[in-house]
C-alpha cells in the first residue's frame, strides 16, 4: 500500500498518494437521480450488519451506529517511512493517520434525512466522540469528517455512512479559514463567523432552519445552488465544546435541512457534507467557529453543476443561480419527509 504525501508548491498544500485505493470495492447504484427503492438489508452490501467486507472481516449484527477502521485507508499510523527521496526541490513524507467509516444505521435503504430525531442526536454525539478520540492522538493534527451522498458525487456504496480522516496535516481549506478568522479578529476585534451570522439573521431571506442555539442558511456568497451552512450560534472551535442542549439543537437543524433537501424534488438529494472543525495540533483556535458545509451538486433535477474552467482552472466559482431564490424554494417545502408522508397516506 502507498501512504505518501507530496507537497504541491504552487497551491501550498499536500496531495495524498494512495494508489491502492484504485481497487477499493464499488457498490454504486446505476447513474440516476430518481428515487429508486432499495432493500432494508442488502446481502451484497459490505456495510450491512453481519456481512463480510472485502478485507475478510465480518461486520457485527449492529443495531445502531457502527464505526470501523477503513479497509482501504488513504493514511495509516504505520505508513512506511523509507519513501524514495523526492526528486529535485520537491518534498514528500509519510501520510500518517487513521481513516474510519461510520455507518449511521443498519438500514441500507435509509439516509440521514430519514433517521428519527433521537438517532440524529446519537449520530452527532458519535461524530463528536470520534473527533475527540482521534484528535487526541499525538500524530493527528486534524480530523475531517465528511459524507458523500449520491451516485452523482461518486459515492461507492449507498448504505448511509460517512468517512473520517484523522491526518498528520491540516487540510488546506481549514487552514485557510483558521488564518482568515484570526486575521479578521486581529484587524477588527470582531469574530468573522459571528459577523456572517449577524448579516444572515438581519437579512433573513436565506435562513432555512433555526432554533435556540443553531442555525442553517444558504449564505450570501453561496457557490452551489443549494450551498448550505449549519452552525451553532455561539462560537465553538469544534463539536467537542458544545453543551448537550447545543448538540441537540444542532442535530435538529441539520436534520431539518436534509429533510428539506429530499422534499424539494422528492428524491434522495445528493450532496457532499463536511465538518469544518479546528485542527487538533494544540494551537490556539479561539477565533474559529465550527460549522458544517453542505454542497449539493444539483441545480435542478437531472442538471448538475459541473466544475469546469473557472472553477477548476481558476479557482473562481460561477454561480448559475441566486441564493435568495434557492433558499425560498427550500423554505416552501414541508419538514416531514416525503416518504413518511406517503406512507401515512396509504
Amino acid at each position: 500500500m502507498t501512504f505518501e504525501q507530496r507537497w504541491h508548491p504552487l497551491r501550498e498544500e499536500w496531495v495524498v498518494i494512495a494508489a491502492h485505493r484504485q481497487d477499493r470495492p464499488w457498490l454504486g447504484e446505476e447513474a440516476h437521480l430518481g428515487d429508486k427503492p432499495r432493500p432494508a438489508y442488502d446481502p451484497s452490501c459490505y456495510l450491512c450488519p453481519g456481512n463480510r467486507r472485502i478485507s475478510g472481516k465480518q461486520n457485527p449484527p449492529y443495531t445502531g451506529i457502527f464505526v470501523f477502521d477503513n479497509d482501504h485507508p488513504c493514511v495509516a499510523m504505520d505508513a512506511p517511512t523509507n519513501l524514495p527521496p523526492a526528486p529535485g526541490f520537491y518534498r514528500n513524507r509519510p501520510a500518517q493517520g487513521v481513516a474510519r467509516v461510520l455507518c449511521y444505521t443498519p438500514r441500507h435503504d435509509f439516509s440521514l434525512a430519514e433517521l428519527e430525531p433521537q438517532e440524529v442526536v446519537a449520530l452527532v454525539e458519535a461524530w463528536r466522540d470520534q473527533y475527540v478520540e482521534l484528535g487526541s492522538l499525538p500524530q493527528v493534527n486534524h480530523v475531517l469528517i465528511f459524507e458523500n451522498k449520491g451516485e452523482v458525487v461518486g459515492v461507492s456504496n449507498p448504505h448511509p455512512h460517512c468517512q473520517i480522516y484523522a491526518t498528520n496535516f491540516v487540510f488546506k481549506i481549514i487552514e485557510t479559514e483558521v488564518r482568515v478568522c484570526r486575521r479578521h479578529h486581529e484587524e477588527t476585534g470582531r469574530f468573522l463567523f459571528e459577523e456572517i451570522l449577524h448579516a444572515e439573521k438581519a437579512d433573513g431571506r436565506r435562513i432555512l432552519a433555526e432554533n435556540d442555539s443553531a442555525i442553517a442558511f444558504i449564505p450570501y456568497f453561496a457557490r452551489y445552488a443549494y450551498d448550505t451552512l449549519v452552525a451553532p450560534k455561539a462560537r465553538h472551535p469544534s463539536l467537542a465544546t458544545l453543551s448537550d442542549r447545543e448538540l441537540k439543537d444542532l442535530a435538529a437543524v441539520l436534520h431539518e435541512v436534509t429533510i428539506r433537501f429530499d422534499n424539494l424534488w422528492e428524491i434522495p438529494f445528493p450532496y457532499v457534507l463536511a465538518f469544518h472543525q479546528a485542527p487538533t495540533d494544540g494551537g490556539d483556535y479561539s477565533t474559529f467557529h465550527f460549522h458544517i458545509e453542505i454542497h449539493p451538486p444539483l441545480r435542478k433535477p437531472n442538471l448538475l453543476k459541473y466544475l469546469a474552467g473557472p472553477e477548476i482552472g481558476g479557482g473562481c466559482f460561477i454561480s448559475d443561480t441566486c441564493p435568495e431564490a434557492k433558499a425560498a424554494e427550500l423554505q416552501a417545502v414541508p419538514t416531514v419527509h416525503y416518504k413518511k408522508r406517503k406512507s401515512c397516506a396509504k
